[in-house]
């Protein structure tokens, strides 16, 4: 059973390209069903049948895991199910009489407009580390790239000249995502005042974004950066790297960008996953409308 595991596993590695976080989250649970059915005494994928996924469910949900863990588990299962039978390891699939749970619609959340203003305007601009972190904030709100996109880019990433910048997702897919003077300018000022001196003792000569050691700046280190700009802005909403992103995918759809256009901007390879943002910018012109229209 574990060759053919591994061989999926090979598989989605090496051709779907997923991100560590998705391809390890995949193998966990893969491995963890695979010894459930051992222990059911299953010698073969031939032998699992339709009793062995409904029982395994069952198990998840009384182990109190969340809905959208155990639709990930689902999500796991179907597709190793699907590999096994293209490939004529078996020749049913048990795993079509399992359900994932329904999980409820969170909307983003975000940060309005005048917020994102206040945390744009905190970094001391006195310092090579305010230099900075007023470029990773200007760059990431014009281009709502993802905080890893953020922190893995490189100089020669960024070509101002053009006002784009070359990004390559977490799925090693490559895009050019355009910004604007705002950006451009912080960028600037970071690699002409604030970059030289952090760059002092670097080994890394090629990172955009440099730590206080010369290193390259990493996902924890920056959410530690905006949740203390987030303080010192008086932002009230919990913030994380995430927020930025979503608020940058809801003002432009607020200010009437179209959303096929925003899918590009943020990498979204469906266009479900920035439709969801149009529900955030319709409530918003509701409010506007409410409270200007003179017959509201």
């Amino acid at each position: 059973m574990y060759e053919q595991l591994h061989q999926y596993l090979k598989v989605l590695q090496q051709e779907r390209k997923l991100t560590t976080n998705s391809y390890q989250s995949y193998e966990r649970d893969l491995l963890k069903f695979t010894g459930y059915l051992e222990g059911e005494g299953v010698k073969g994928w031939t032998s699992v049948h339709k009793h062995h996924t409904l029982k395994y469910m069952m198990q998840l949900k009384e182990a109190d895991l969340k809905p959208a863990t155990i639709a990930r588990h689902v999500v796991s299962i179907r597709a190793l199910f699907h590999y096994l039978i293209i490939h004529d390891f078996i020749s049913h699939d048990p795993s079509i009489f399992i359900e994932a749970p329904k999980l409820e619609k969170k909307v983003p959340q975000i940060i309005s407009q005048e917020d994102t203003n206040r945390l744009l305007q905190v970094p001391d601009l006195s310092t090579a580390v305010g230099i900075r972190d007023k470029a990773m904030l200007e760059l990431l709100y014009a281009t709502g790239i993802r905080v890893t996109e953020l922190v893995s880019l490189n100089v020669d990433h960024v070509h101002l000249s053009l006002g784009f910048i070359q990004v390559i997702s977490p799925s090693q897919k490559e895009r050019f995502v355009p910004f604007g003077n705002y950006a451009k300018e912080a960028i600037e000022a970071y690699l002409e005042h604030g970059r030289a001196q952090l760059a002092v003792e670097s080994t890394q000569q090629e990172v955009l974004f440099l730590n206080h050691h010369g290193g390259r700046i990493t996902r924890q280190g920056f959410w530690k950066i905006i949740k203390k700009y987030a303080l010192e802005a008086g932002v009230s909403e919990e913030i994380t790297p995430h927020t930025l992103r979503h608020s940058v995918a809801a003002h432009l759809l607020e200010n009437g960008a179209d959303v096929r256009a925003v899918q590009e901007i943020l990498g979204h390879v469906d266009i479900t996953s920035t439709m969801k943002y149009t529900s955030i910018a319709k409530s918003k012109m509701k409010d506007v409308y409410s409270s200007s229209h003179p017959r509201a």
